[in-house]
């Protein structure tokens, strides 16, 4: 029964988590970086901003953090999601017993190694709206990456690690294999693995190069 009500647990998570990882996350990333930044683009307001005595960079950090914020919020609230519907499914039909394992410490970290693994595609999607004031560039340009990003993941190819918008479903695809290899009882996988260390590269690298953009705005 326990291992019945693991493997229940991890069929009706991996629905969601599949499309998560591979489409609506970077999506959502697209639509949360272009938010922050373009109330400042619509009113023009970077002028006011940088006329403040506050250096440039502690306003760059703090749209950074929050966008940072606004990522994991939504991702714990997704993973709340998961485990609400899924007791509230068990009610509804009891011979599912997702009653009867506590999927909530798995699902919590492997959102986090979603989170951690969607960093890279963030600050490149932060600097883009930092860019352009419209909403096609930033959203035409991630939704091209996106796309290739599924296409190279679903494909095997060696160097699709290089890719940030890969490594969301990348993360999901080396948890899977080492869930299923696993001999034990316990849904088992690392938190940081090869696309989580290129994430944190690109994510050091674009926040740098961010500043420098935003470093270079005219206040006049």
């Amino acid at each position: 029964m326990f291992l019945s009500a693991k493997m229940q647990w991890f069929r009706f998570s991996g629905a969601f988590l599949g499309v998560m990882g591979s489409l609506i996350l970077p999506i959502l990333i697209i639509f949360q970086t272009f938010s922050v930044n373009n109330i400042e683009h619509r009113a023009e307001m970077w002028k006011s901003l940088f006329s403040l005595p506050i250096p440039k960079w502690s306003i760059y950090s703090a749209k950074y953090v929050y966008v940072v914020f606004l990522n994991a919020l939504c991702l714990a609230l997704f993973a709340s999601f998961i485990i609400v519907s899924g007791y509230l499914l068990n009610v509804l039909n009891p011979e599912l017993k997702f009653n009867q394992f506590d999927i909530s410490g798995i699902l919590f970290k492997l959102h986090l190694k979603l989170f951690l693994a969607s960093l890279g595609i963030l600050s490149i999607q932060f600097l883009f709206s930092l860019l352009w004031a419209d909403f096609l560039k930033p959203m035409g340009i991630g939704f091209v990456l996106t796309v290739f990003g599924i296409i190279t993941a679903n494909l095997g190819w060696k160097y699709a690690f290089t890719i940030p918008y890969t490594h969301p479903m990348l993360a999901l695809q080396s948890m899977m294999k080492q869930v299923l290899n696993n001999k034990n009882e316990q849904m088992e996988f690392d938190l940081m693995s090869q696309e989580i260390y290129v994430s944190f590269i690109v994510a050091a690298i674009t926040f740098i190069i961010g500043y420098f953009v935003i470093n270079k705005r005219s206040i006049r």
